[in-house]
């Protein structure tokens, strides 16, 4: 009979090396030779392997952790696909450019950063995506702004704000998938406990947005781009108010408590069956001038977008992420890290605060939000449980310290695109981003009263 192999407990610094190896990575890969985090997540898990065989474990061994692992993240890649097949419908059916239509609707030059934020983020919300709201309504909100001599730094900070607020908030979104699976929580009751930050934040934000909106002096509104993005999206379109129907199903469902994906599927098929009453189904692909009307309106972008090959990126991304995350925990890493930090955090408010401060680290190393949140909630799930804590707690602080925070990252993706897209540096929209940079904040202060904290049944 073949004896069990044995293996060593790795000590402090080898679990430690394995993160900080990790960040430099990462950071050096990403953020300066602007590489793929893909395979610089399979370079760390070649250093966490290579630890792993001077530990005694053997290659089937942590192979079998990384498996185990990948299985965990099944359920959320079958949201993921679900979330693409909707994004893709709404588009097609209409719902995302009708929403974008009303919203436009809105605009008015005294409140025109409100009605900036209030657009990205209805538009952001159906589509779980800030970068498609801001890449259509929000271009189009700049182009006005300039034209009404509002700054652009401040029209951005608000546009984004908006999308990253539709972004975190909407079932559609891939974070917002991502972050209750890890730490093992209902996908709604993490959405309803992200309230607590998130809701204050951008009151803050909207306050501020108001006052400073009423004290700007403003040139007379030109309305053509506005009349003309309008009219192009009517044109495509046969807008009428059954196009609300798909994110009604949403809504109702997630109020009903109902399961994600089945929920989804069926507003994909009602969206399927609305575009094909209404516009035909190859209506955008045929019409030349629908085609010229899409490039006029500037929705190529969000026209273009959904699919189940829309999600493959952050797929793949889970998927190399586990690698990791496998290899270090069946390996012991975890386990000693844990047990370091939990020897020092004896408090609610100092392990909220250690969240946050990861998290921060991690998202600023990687420029993503979905690897902080695979790593923390993995690393940290435990810790919540042991001090009774309910995992939605653990779940909407990698979300307040993640997704909100990725537009901050110079060498991010998400900062390079909106610099890019709208023209203006991190340095001008980021002062404006107010409700991003606050949720850390909102969680720090329900942390330390106990307030908006919920609590393991007993």
């Amino acid at each position: 009979m073949e004896m069990e192999r044995e293996h060593k407990k790795p000590s402090l610094f080898q679990a430690l090396s394995c993160f900080i190896v990790m960040a430099v990575i990462i950071g050096v890969g990403k953020g300066i030779f602007k590489l793929d985090i893909q395979p610089l997540l399979l370079l760390c898990a070649f250093y966490a392997a290579i630890i792993g065989l001077r530990l005694g474990y053997t290659y089937q061994e942590m192979e079998q952790g990384v498996t185990e692992n990948f299985t965990a993240s099944l359920p959320v890649i079958y949201i993921l696909i679900a979330v693409g097949i909707v994004i893709g419908t709404w588009i097609y059916s209409g719902t995302v450019p009708y929403l974008i239509y009303l919203g436009l609707k809105l605009i008015s030059p005294q409140l025109f950063l409100v009605t900036a934020w209030a657009i990205t983020a209805i538009v952001s919300l159906a589509t779980g995506t800030a970068w498609g709201s801001v890449a259509t309504a929000g271009l189009a909100l700049m182009g006005v702004a300039s034209e009404m001599g509002i700054p652009l730094g401040m029209a951005a900070g608000a546009v984004i704000a908006g999308g990253v607020f539709g972004d975190k908030m909407s079932p559609l979104s891939d974070t917002t998938n991502l972050a209750p699976l890890i730490c093992k929580v209902d996908l709604f009751d993490h959405i309803r406990h992200m309230f607590w930050t998130t809701i204050p934040a951008s009151l803050v934000g909207l306050a501020v947005w108001f006052v400073v909106g009423q004290g700007l002096t403003v040139n007379s509104a030109n309305s053509e781009s506005i009349a003309l993005l309008s009219q192009n999206l009517s044109t495509i379109y046969n807008f009428n108010l059954l196009l609300l129907l798909p994110p009604v199903i949403v809504i109702v469902g997630a109020l009903m408590r109902k399961p994600t994906v089945p929920i989804m599927l069926l507003s994909a098929v009602v969206a399927i069956a609305l575009g094909m009453g209404m516009h035909g189904f190859t209506a955008m692909v045929t019409n030349p001038a629908a085609a010229e009307a899409i490039e006029a309106a500037n929705v190529v972008k969000l026209l273009t977008r959904g699919g189940i090959s829309s999600m493959m990126t952050i797929v793949n991304t889970i998927i190399c992420a586990y690698a990791f995350a496998g290899i270090v925990a069946k390996i012991g890493c975890l386990e000693v890290i844990l047990h370091s930090l939990a020897s020092k955090v004896d408090c609610r408010w100092k392990l909220v605060g250690v969240t946050i401060i990861c998290g921060l680290v991690l998202t600023f190393a990687t420029g993503v939000a979905s690897v902080p949140i695979i790593m923390i909630g993995f690393l940290m799930s435990d810790m919540y449980k042991d001090m009774g804590l309910h995992g939605v707690n653990l779940s909407r602080t990698l979300e307040d310290c993640g997704t909100m925070w990725i537009p901050f990252v110079p060498w991010g993706a998400s900062g390079i695109y909106y610099m890019d897209l709208l023209g203006v540096s991190i340095a001008e929209y980021a002062i404006w981003c107010i409700p991003c940079y606050l949720c850390i904040v909102f969680a720090m202060i329900w942390a330390v009263t106990g307030k908006g904290i919920r609590y393991l049944d007993k």
